[in-house]
């Protein structure tokens, strides 16, 4: 109870709204907000028409933001903790009968069992329980791309900031990540049950659906999380990345996981991931994944938003005899188009990060730092 108590005092209550994992700037000032995160999206996309004119404010009905603050949000929003499409497997480490089974499965549940053994994580014999890990970041907004069938403007210039990060991990399922940068902080966790994000211009969300792992988790920070990942991944056959030949895995969320997730006028589609695995290494090089979200507006527009990030991963080193990735670079893209027209919009971001610090079974470390937020708690039955 005490635990539970400091965390009332240190968060406000908020309005619980869906975890929105595509884009969602705010368009207003502090303090006032919308009831559709999806809104305040299509209004960014609009109004980013009007710098092209030389604006250095972008004007909404609730006053002026400055375009800079608006980026960074978006790429806090995009890439600040965005979630894998599945839940992890409870027990991916087992024998796999090759008898009536297809030969893309056979074929990636051999290749994960190399990723595991090039880690070193098959002859772990240590127990990971926990893991602390801290590190850096840099995100830059890119450009936007708006095209209109015929022109093609490109709006915006390479404004970066940087920042860091602290990353708390406990089994089962239970993770809480802190990123500030540019005066601007998100927190989000799990418990091992519900998975929620607090942006200080949109309150509390808490995510619909299965409960499924940070990203930031499974790019080589954490190869057995990863590994429960791909268990039932299919094997898609090879692709060179730069200078590596890799074998080329996909996972992707079932129908009846993509329809929890959808939220009033907006329905996800789909959710694919793919794992780029080395084959000279066996180490986990890149991982893709699209989601891809269709929105009703009240106009009766049928509005289609594809968030897509690419990351290179690097620079393993070994940790306790654990090989943990310390270095990438993501690249996403948010992509709008309509279905009835020639327009779209297209935004491209970056982000390079760096591990600095890891460490495995944190002395102290409990269940009550994973607590959610007290709104979570005012909003259960």
């Amino acid at each position: 109870m005490g635990s539970r108590a400091r965390w009332k005092q240190r968060w406000c209550t908020q309005t619980l709204t869906p975890l929105l994992e595509g884009p969602d700037p705010d368009m207003q000032e502090e303090g006032n907000r919308k009831e559709s995160s999806w809104e305040i999206i299509r209004e960014w996309f609009r109004l980013q028409r009007g710098l092209s004119a030389g604006n250095n404010f972008t004007v909404s009905l609730y006053g002026s933001i400055p375009a800079k603050r608006q980026d960074l949000r978006l790429l806090l929003g995009v890439l600040g903790c965005p979630l894998a499409p599945i839940p992890l497997v409870n027990d991916p480490i087992h024998r796999i009968h090759i008898k009536n089974t297809p030969i893309e499965n056979s074929a990636a549940h051999y290749i994960i069992q190399q990723y595991l053994a090039s880690t070193g994580c098959l002859k772990q014999q240590k127990c990971m329980k926990n893991m602390y890990s801290a590190g850096s970041v840099k995100m830059v907004r890119c450009e936007t791309e708006i095209s209109s069938g015929k022109n093609v403007k490109s709006l915006g210039t390479r404004s970066g900031e940087s920042g860091c990060f602290v990353l708390w991990q406990m089994l089962p399922g239970m993770w809480s990540l802190e990123l500030v940068v540019g005066e601007n902080k998100v927190i989000a966790g799990s418990d091992g049950k519900t998975v929620w994000r607090h942006t200080p211009w949109l309150g509390t969300h808490a995510a619909k659906g299965p409960q499924r792992p940070l990203r930031r988790i499974i790019q080589g920070l954490d190869p057995k999380n990863t590994a429960n990942l791909f268990a039932k991944a299919q094997c898609l056959g090879e692709k060179r990345i730069g200078e590596d030949d890799c074998f080329v895995l996909k996972v992707a969320a079932d129908r009846e996981a993509v329809i929890e997730r959808s939220e009033g006028p907006a329905e996800v589609l789909r959710h694919v991931l793919y794992g780029y695995f080395c084959q000279k290494s066996g180490l986990l090089i890149y991982l893709e994944d699209s989601h891809l979200t269709r929105v009703q507006t009240p106009e009766n527009e049928t509005i289609y938003w594809e968030t897509t990030i690419g990351s290179s991963i690097g620079d393993y080193r070994d940790v306790d005899g654990v090989l943990i990735a310390h270095q990438g670079r993501s690249i996403a893209t948010v992509f709008r188009f309509e279905e009835l027209s020639v327009q779209h919009s297209r935004t491209r971001m970056e982000e390079e990060w760096r591990i600095d610090d890891v460490v495995f079974n944190v002395p102290g470390l409990s269940m009550d730092y994973f607590i959610p937020p007290a709104d979570i708690f005012d909003a259960s039955p």
